[in-house]
């Protein structure tokens, strides 16, 4: 009984650290920079600027398969896997395209561009610049995933219509938590608006 204790208080120490950690690392991420121009009840409107992401396409939509398999790839080169061994910074959040073949994105720091920013080894990893955008966005807590995303790209779709506001089919997910990080996930569904 004294055995199972100890490891179980071993476990819940480990976990607030890791917990601790990931809140105090969020801090320290660059993020996607934008401007809200406008909130409403359930969503709100925000203006992006043009921005440099390294990106993979997925033979799948679905986001469990999506999201395993293209942050696999992506990490990797951040990780070092490019023409110069260079880790990248990890930036957030982590944007995925829902269409029937996804993508998935990762910002690229500020401090690179296409010609300073290290080549990938892996020809499937594309840059690709995102030009600046208004975007309608809301927002869901905890765990992601299939059902979660359809049911607040409806709520979205549902509450631009109420307001008649004009939106492209370009949708995407973000996420912005670590897969280990536990407490105050943060997720977004967000669509481009018609200028």
């Amino acid at each position: 009984m004294k055995i199972t204790s100890i490891f179980l208080g071993v476990l819940l120490i480990t976990f607030i650290i890791i917990q601790l950690f990931a809140i105090r690392s969020q801090w320290n991420i660059e993020t996607y920079p934008y401007e809200v121009t406008k909130t409403y009840d359930q969503f709100e409107i925000r203006r992006y600027e043009s921005t440099l992401f390294t990106s993979v396409k997925l033979s799948t939509k679905t986001y469990k398969k999506a999201s395993s398999k293209g942050f696999s790839i992506l990490a990797g080169y951040i990780f070092g896997d490019n023409d110069r061994n260079e880790k990248i910074a990890m930036t957030s959040p982590v944007a995925m395209t829902l269409e029937d073949s996804m993508t998935m994105l990762f910002m690229v720091p500020k401090k690179f561009d296409k010609e300073t920013l290290p080549q990938p080894n892996q020809s499937q990893i594309k840059l690709r610049t995102e030009p600046a955008k208004t975007v309608a966005a809301i927002q869901f807590k905890g765990w992601a995933n299939d059902a979660k995303i359809e049911t607040y790209k409806q709520k979205l779709i549902a509450a631009l219509d109420k307001q008649s506001l004009s939106y492209t089919n370009r949708f995407y997910f973000l996420g912005y938590n670590a897969p280990y990080e536990v407490f105050n996930r943060k997720n977004e569904v967000i669509v481009e608006l018609k200028k």
